[in-house]
């Protein structure tokens, strides 16, 4: 379990409530209720531990790239009420920040997989399922499946690691209907994200998304970030190959770096600041899935 401490930025008009591994929240001086500014930090995770170290330009990048996202889900309701100085977001946080609607999120974490891999895999080796959902034979790291699978996880504390659940579990905590509708958005989000990725020369592997009820509407409405390197597994579909572990357009060089005999890390202790070049390469990495799915040139 971590035990760094992240420090979040004093903005005026607004009061710190919460730091969550990667982002920070914050709620109104004037008493409104309704709205958080939710802002993205450069922090980086790894293994369930928040690191010393930070990626320049990785808030600005989750926030644009979470933006043009919600952009092209269309029919989707999603949390944004405005991600610019005017609508209200400060100064000092623009372009990394959004104000956003205030939801009762759901503590469950909606997961689409496409492709097997990861905790996914690991399961499958030892019992031919994922999330209890029975697969084929024959399956690698890497293969795609189809139809993709709604896999959802128990949401988990800030140094803890979220627990797999199975579909009946979602049910048993927020209900038939709720649970249906969860599921559905989840893998329709995926389908289309899954598409618009692959025209880009980009693989979806799966994506964690989250959802709150939206007291204004009564609707079930998409919230925190939605298809970044933090909440998805990108590969290049250029060098996909099953049977072996893909490169990733995430932070794939610092979960590298940190198992390595360089770091010196044991997994018990803090883990330490990562070097320039690792810091370095995982910034032009998350700049690249940026671009290339977007089209556009970061600034």
């Amino acid at each position: 379990m971590s035990t760094f401490a992240p420090a979040h930025v004093e903005l005026p008009g607004w009061r710190h409530v919460y730091s969550g591994k990667v982002r920070d929240l914050y709620e109104p001086e004037d008493g409104r209720d309704d709205v958080v500014l939710v802002v993205a930090s450069d922090r980086i995770s790894a293994y369930d531990h928040v690191l010393s170290s930070e990626i320049p330009d990785k808030g600005r990048v989750l926030t644009q790239l979470s933006l043009w996202w919600f952009e092209r889900l269309a029919g989707i309701p999603n949390h944004v009420l405005a991600s610019d100085g005017a609508g209200g977001v400060p100064a000092a946080v623009e372009g990394r920040a959004m104000i956003c609607r205030k939801l009762a999120m759901y503590p469950i974490e909606c997961i689409a997989r496409g492709y097997l891999t990861g905790s996914g895999l690991l399961e499958y080796r030892e019992s031919r399922t994922v999330c209890s959902l029975p697969l084929p034979a024959g399956l690698v790291d890497g293969s795609r499946l189809e139809p993709a699978l709604f896999t959802p996880s128990a949401k988990a504390e800030v140094g803890e690691h979220d627990e797999n659940i199975t579909y009946d579990a979602v049910v048993m905590t927020v209900g038939d209907d709720a649970a249906a509708e969860l599921r559905s958005l989840t893998l329709d989000i995926y389908t289309r994200a899954e598409a618009i990725a692959r025209e880009r020369g980009i693989i979806l592997a799966d994506t964690k998304v989250e959802f709150g009820l939206d007291p204004a509407t009564g609707r079930i409405t998409l919230g925190d970030e939605v298809l970044t390197p933090d909440s998805s597994r990108f590969w290049d579909a250029a060098l996909y190959a099953p049977g072996q572990a893909q490169p990733s357009f995430d932070k794939q060089f610092v979960r590298d770096w940190l198992t390595s005999d360089a770091s010196g890390w044991d997994r018990r202790s803090t883990p330490p600041a990562l070097p320039d070049d690792v810091v370095e390469r995982t910034r032009t990495r998350y700049i690249e899935a940026y671009e290339r799915l977007t089209g556009r040139t970061f600034a």
